[in-house]
């Protein structure tokens, strides 16, 4: 009794002699002891509609911390560019979270996407930017159509097994024509959709696409580490899987087949030659930035079902994609390819309006040096969340933000538009390298799923505010071969 006594005069004392706010500082929640200021995100389903409320409280700018960590949240775009652009150098960190070091064999410095900026990262991007990057006029971009239309049997051959008619499971299916588009653009490689351990490792990916879509106490209260320690085995156990597979079924057969006279075949050819010829590279470097990757069809996959959710619910948007894909296909004489996006502005307007409804947070990032922020003081370690939430749900930047609205993406003469605060894979140095390639699948597979079949769902569908991400296990839904 008289040790929790004095751990509460302790704490008591701490909290009232606490340094008070100069000009310059931050303005945000007082926090609590031990878990600073977790208890107001309590009653959001997102904690970036609890960012967008406590910003009408303290402003666009504010400290909160959330364990004992000390944060930042940016809710404009006037702000965020500052973050993202201006002063990206000062913002290159990423969060030390238990978790993501898990996924990245002990060191999330091995994922692209999680790491601290440096040279080495910046060599690999580089590295990817060809392949992951395609512009429009180049010989990749059509190595992309190529490989998206090639898959298309496969996949409509798979959904044909499905119980037409019936609520029935695509994501699966969804899943394994993203896997196979990537692995053969990528790797040259592709699997049968019946191989058990290809099926498996599709699934670990998805989990894994998941889990980094959501949050835990544990990576803000890391004391509760012990209690964790089975879901921490069980990631680690995914991303285990995961490696052992690319290595035995697509890097040993490169490694046996490359000629280093020859100009690479794809991304894991140029990735082994530039092992050779970098010493600043090791062999961890190669494996992880293929994983990182590869296990980019899992977004394609999540962001096709996630429009699937919302063409369900507005089924006037669908006829409005099967009456393009229709057109620019004399009537299903051929699949829809990316050549096709041109003619097809609603179809990839529905794409872009179901990122701005999912509104998936960006990766925070950390202050890598003291800085500032619209003149308020950032000490290095802050980690700073860009709610990129407020950019896409927000009054003061779309009209009837609460309404799915393909058209909003729509100049007056049908082409595409798209807002300078729309910023769904970021922007600065750490933007999302693979969007090209997300957009590029997710509308191919969109299109073609619903140029074959009308689709509609018995028991409704469930998605995630904030979050691009459905379950590994979401909602059914029915196909209807079209006549």
């Amino acid at each position: 009794m008289l040790a929790l006594v004095g751990l509460c005069m302790v704490l008591l004392v701490w909290w009232f002699s606490r340094p008070k706010k100069s000009p310059t500082t931050v303005p945000g929640p007082k926090p609590w002891p031990l878990i600073g200021s977790m208890h107001l995100l309590a009653g959001y389903e997102t904690p970036f509609q609890a960012f967008t409320a406590l910003s009408k409280i303290y402003g666009d700018i504010f400290s909160i911390h959330l364990g004992s960590a000390p944060c930042v949240v940016v809710n404009n775009f006037k702000l965020i560019k500052e973050v993202l652009i201006a002063k990206g150098a000062d913002f290159g960190g990423r969060p030390d979270f238990t978790r993501f070091h898990k996924l990245f064999g002990g060191d999330r410095n091995n994922s692209l996407a999680l790491c601290d900026w440096s040279s080495l990262q910046k060599t690999r991007r580089s590295i990817a930017r060809t392949y992951c990057s395609p512009r429009f006029t180049s010989l990749q971009y059509d190595r992309v159509n190529n490989v998206g239309e090639e898959e298309l049997d496969s996949f409509l051959a798979e959904l044909s097994r499905l119980p037409h008619g019936q609520s029935c499971d695509v994501k699966p299916a969804v899943l394994k024509v993203c896997a196979n588009m990537f692995t053969q653009y990528m790797c040259s490689t592709s699997f049968p959709y019946d191989d058990q351990d290809f099926q498996k490792i599709v699934r670990y990916f998805d989990e894994i696409f998941w889990e980094i879509n959501q949050g835990y106490a544990v990576d803000f209260l890391p004391w509760l580490l012990p209690v964790y320690t089975g879901h921490m085995k069980k990631i680690s156990h995914w991303a285990t899987e995961i490696r052992q597979f690319i290595l035995s079924r697509i890097i040993d057969k490169h490694r046996s087949t490359l000629d280093y006279n020859s100009q690479p075949r794809d991304f894991t050819d140029a990735l082994l030659m530039h092992l050779e010829e970098d010493p600043n590279m090791n062999w961890q470097h190669i494996i992880f930035e293929l994983e990182d990757f590869l296990g980019g069809h899992s977004a394609i996959g999540n962001l096709v079902m996630v429009t699937l959710a919302a063409v369900v619910k507005h089924p006037e948007v669908a006829k409005r994609i099967q009456n393009e894909v229709d057109t620019v296909t004399n009537n299903g004489a051929r699949y829809p390819n990316l050549f096709d996006k041109a003619a097809m502005p609603y179809t990839e307007a529905t794409i872009l309006e179901t990122l701005r409804t999912a509104s998936s947070p960006i990766v925070p990032h950390v202050a890598s040096r003291d800085t500032e922020i619209d003149g308020h003081q950032v000490n290095k370690g802050t980690i700073v969340f860009i709610n990129n939430y407020e950019l896409n749900q927000g009054k003061d930047y779309w009209e009837e933000p609460a309404l799915f609205k393909p058209e909003r993406f729509l100049t007056a003469s049908g082409g595409i538009i798209k807002p300078a605060h729309f910023i769904p894979f970021s922007t600065g140095k750490r933007t999302c390298i693979g969007q090209r390639l997300v957009q590029c699948f997710s509308f191919v597979v969109l299109a073609t799923l619903l140029q074959h079949y009308d689709i509609r769902a018995k028991d409704g569908v469930k998605v995630h505010p904030g979050c691009v991400a459905v379950p590994p296990d979401c909602f059914k839904l029915v196909l209807t071969p079209r006549k």
